[in-house]
């Protein structure tokens, strides 16, 4: 009993470090003298959700198990083999590590072993041993660590999901400086309630004939008469009421030349911002348009998302980067003239499906796809086009943006089927229809246990009788579907 009594206290000191020192027994041959070996055998299994008796050679010599969810067939052979033939391979070095430590002292730190488990992922155990008398034979007190684990492999998944989001945000942050720099119309960021320059690019500079480090945390309007000032000042007023944009002409200092200016307001993280565009014109002349068709292709070539222009047929005439990285290729030129059809998941059905519906209504929106890479890669995608009959030649433009990133339920474990007749159905042409099928068993089955339990309270014993199965069998399924808490009080209820 001194050897049981330590090995719990060993055991709590290292796995929950408590602030204090533990409190030992002061009399165990006194208090304990009546506790016999049904009695040491009620206050292992007390201890532990899984207990194993070993003799001095590791070999498994009985088994408790007090886990109501794991099934039997996982431990029925246990007894008779040594322990290390029941985990798995990397965890064999810590069993010989508890074992081979006991000379060391009573109780051995605790250990993370894994199970192999025939259905399902592996038993993750946190397991110290101890030794029973002198005649050799040991103790390996278990505790379960599924819930740690799963809670592990969230924080896992959420800090991916974390690390794609910031990455994408620093690539978002870098194609807004490359084109805030090197716009050709002048652009300042102006902080609405104090009215000071937050950013301004090289053209504004230029214009303004201040550097950039200087425009910041200046008052707008800057260069301006006191006419031309008064004026801005109305158009932003007139802006941030109205939350239209507006322009105004007004004289620059030098009254060389009219200045247009335009504003534009937006927030950002709670603070309202104004985007202001300036541009020169001469006296008396219409404001001259900037270069919008070049900027467009600039646009469409720096974007995130795939673009691709193709013939009537589908074949390709030209690709952006995005749309070329998404098809493992390595430039634009290896797919021209190839039908686009050839990176699409459902060869013969999307592109047939998409080029129908542009000829009967001239565009096609959030068409959810797979595209398939020269590599093998695959990523869902979601294709919106446009048919350009009167262009020169006639042409189709779709943009493909990939969806594979979204944060949706891939961090809810054990969530991953469909969830909705309207997912179902996203399904078709993806899936055979046999698979489809025993999804949508799969879903009705699910659906119905959640309802009887929700409508027993979780009472397994109730639940099992309404839907007509027996309590193992509700167990199963329970299982199957990582339904409720198996090791709770209401699986005996």
């Amino acid at each position: 009993m001194s050897t049981i009594r330590e090995q719990i206290k060993s055991g709590r000191t290292n796995a929950q470090a408590p602030r204090s020192a533990p409190r030992p027994f002061v009399s165990p041959r006194r208090t304990l003298e009546a506790l016999d070996a049904q009695g040491t055998a009620a206050l292992i299994e007390a201890a532990a959700d899984i207990a194993l008796v070993l003799d001095r050679r590791g070999v498994i010599q009985d088994v408790s198990v007090n886990l109501d969810d794991l099934p039997p067939e996982s431990y029925a052979d246990w007894v008779g083999r040594p322990w290390a033939d029941v985990v798995t391979i990397e965890s064999r070095g810590k069993v010989e590590s508890l074992l081979g430590g006991l000379d060391d002292g009573p109780a051995q730190r605790w250990r993370h072993i894994n199970h192999p488990v025939a259905r399902g992922s592996d038993l993750p155990m946190l397991y110290s041993t101890v030794r029973m008398g002198d005649k050799g034979k040991m103790v390996a007190l278990g505790r379960d660590m599924r819930a740690l684990a799963g809670l592990q492999q969230r924080l896992v998944d959420a800090q991916n999901t974390l690390e794609r989001d910031y990455w994408r945000l620093r690539h978002v942050e870098t194609r807004y400086r490359l084109l805030f720099d090197m716009a050709a119309e002048a652009i300042l960021i102006v902080d609405a309630p104090t009215g000071r320059v937050a950013e301004a690019n090289p053209a504004a500079s230029e214009l303004l004939g201040q550097p950039v480090r200087k425009l910041v945390g200046q008052t707008f309007p800057v260069g301006l008469g006191d006419k031309g000032q008064r004026d801005v000042i109305a158009l932003l007023a007139r802006v941030r009421s109205s939350g239209r944009s507006d322009e105004v002409r007004v004289r620059s200092v030098a009254g060389k030349a009219d200045v247009t200016i335009g504003a534009t307001v937006f927030a950002q993280e709670d603070a309202q911002l104004f985007l202001v565009r300036m541009r020169t014109a001469r006296a008396g002349a219409s404001p001259a348009a900037p270069s919008g068709r070049n900027s467009i292709v600039q646009v469409i070539e720096r974007a995130p998302d795939g673009f691709v222009v193709t013939d009537p047929e589908g074949r390709v005439l030209m690709a952006n980067p995005a749309f070329v990285d998404l098809a493992q290729l390595t430039n634009e030129e290896q797919m021209r003239g190839q039908s686009i059809e050839r990176w699409m998941g459902r060869p013969g059905v999307d592109l047939s499906v998409m080029l129908a519906t542009l000829r009967q209504q001239g565009s096609v929106r959030l068409f959810a796809t797979t595209l398939r890479g020269e590599h093998g890669a695959q990523a869902e995608v979601e294709i919106s086009g446009v048919s350009v009959p009167e262009g020169d030649p006639p042409c189709i433009g779709f943009t493909v943006r990939h969806t594979g990133r979204r944060l949706g339920t891939e961090l809810q474990a054990g969530k991953a089927g469909p969830r909705s007749v309207e997912q179902l159905t996203q399904l078709v042409g993806r899936m055979p229809l046999k698979d489809l099928v025993r999804e949508s068993t799969d879903l009705i089955e699910q659906l119905c246990i959640e309802a009887a339990l929700e409508l027993t309270q979780d009472n397994r014993a109730s639940a099992a009788e309404m839907l007509g199965l027996s309590r193992q069998s509700l167990y199963v399924k329970l299982r199957r579907y990582g339904l409720g808490d198996l090791g709770g009080d209401g699986a005996e209820r």
